[in-house]
């Protein structure tokens, strides 16, 4: 009887205990991603200066180990970043408005991996260097582009 008390009582503090587990680890990633659009921020700040034009792609930024800076790998960004995905996001980033072979614009944007478990908002920027985050309400896992990014609210 003492035996099914105790495991009853273990039960109900996991019951308690986990819920608030995963809403610190969304948290977390959440926290990540914004952290992770700001290096990226600063990655075609640095890559526009070097380069004279914003990135083509997230991969641009990037580059394996040992990394020789080029336009194709500039080695701003470390691999998982630079892949794709990093602490439950999918993250995007794209040139665009091109003029004299460069990039005047790009945008980037995250969204959860799983939505509701690796995270719930998305985020994206600009050339302007504004976070935006969006509820999103229909759950998307697709980082969202630069018609989607105007629409958000910038974060505060």
């Amino acid at each position: 009887m003492e035996l099914m008390i105790v495991v009853a009582l273990i039960l109900i503090i996991a019951a308690i205990a986990i819920p608030s587990m995963k809403e610190a680890k969304i948290n977390a990633d959440e926290t990540s991603a914004v952290g992770s659009i700001r290096a990226i921020n600063t990655a075609e700040v640095s890559y526009q200066a070097a380069y004279g034009g914003y990135a083509d792609s997230l991969a641009n930024l990037g580059g394996a180990d040992p990394c020789t800076k080029s336009a194709a790998t500039a080695c701003l960004l470390d691999q998982s970043l630079a892949g794709g995905v990093k602490s439950g996001y999918n993250f995007a980033a794209t040139g665009g408005n091109p003029s004299g072979g460069a990039n005047t614009s790009y945008v980037v944007g995250a969204a959860p991996e799983v939505f509701d478990h690796t995270g719930k908002r998305v985020f994206c920027s600009t050339e302007k260097s504004v976070i935006r985050a969006d509820l999103n309400p229909g759950g998307s896992t697709t980082p969202p582009d630069g018609r989607q990014c105007m629409g958000f609210s910038a974060l505060k």
